[in-house]
């Protein structure tokens, strides 16, 4: 599915076949990530409002998250999972007070240690999925045509791509956030691999027909 796509059958399509197509890329811990990622992450974060934050135990698991869904990069996990706690809880609450600056908000979370503009942009998205799409490869690609520039400047062109999608997708009837505009952008490009390659993933040959019916801080 093309970004350009104005098809809304499509994208919902391959919106809902997002849980599907975690479960069949078949990595471990992955399942159990997404489901702490997208249900319980948010509304944790809402419990601690006014002034919302997250600990470095969720900022880890925010980034096992990240790396399990795209490329594992061990290094990223050791620096965040060695933050301080209190540099951590600082930084978030003024990234999310920041919103919807996302630029401010992206650069109040930078300064941490392993935590570049892709990060950050998983841990917005995870407090406000409505402003804050997360800086996938498979979106990128998708929405501004690379996935190698991971910088704020890029971050916040394809940031406004999705909001815009999002707002082109949504209706009275149905409503889509740039993070819903992001998995669907993800699931497209996953369900095209698995398709395409079922040998580079094992067991994922009947979840797929099932469906049918330089070293920088990121």
């Amino acid at each position: 599915m093309e970004f350009e796509c104005c098809n809304l059958s499509l994208w919902k399509e391959a919106l809902c076949a997002y849980q599907s197509r975690i479960e069949a890329l078949n990595k471990p811990y992955l399942v159990s990530l997404d489901d702490y990622y997208r249900n319980h992450l948010p509304p944790l974060l809402r419990q601690r409002n006014p002034k919302p934050y997250i600990s470095t135990s969720d900022l880890s698991k925010i980034m096992q998250w990240k790396l399990t869904r795209g490329k594992w990069r061990p290094r990223l996990l050791d620096f965040v999972s060695a933050l301080d706690e209190d540099l951590v809880k600082s930084a978030s609450q003024k990234a999310f007070q920041s919103l919807p600056d996302l630029s401010k908000a992206i650069s109040e979370l930078t300064v941490l240690k392993g935590v570049g503009p892709a990060t950050a942009s998983a841990v917005l998205a995870g407090y406000a999925p409505d402003v804050a799409p997360f800086m996938s490869d498979e979106a990128m690609e998708a929405a501004v045509g690379s996935s190698k520039e991971y910088t704020l400047k890029q971050y916040l062109l394809f940031a406004n791509k999705l909001q815009e999608k999002a707002k082109e997708l949504s209706s009275e009837e149905d409503t889509f956030t740039p993070s819903d505009v992001e998995r669907a952008l993800w699931s497209s490009v996953v369900g095209v691999k698995l398709s395409s390659s079922p040998h580079l993933f094992p067991d994922t040959k009947m979840n797929t027909s099932k469906t049918a019916k330089r070293k920088r801080k990121r």
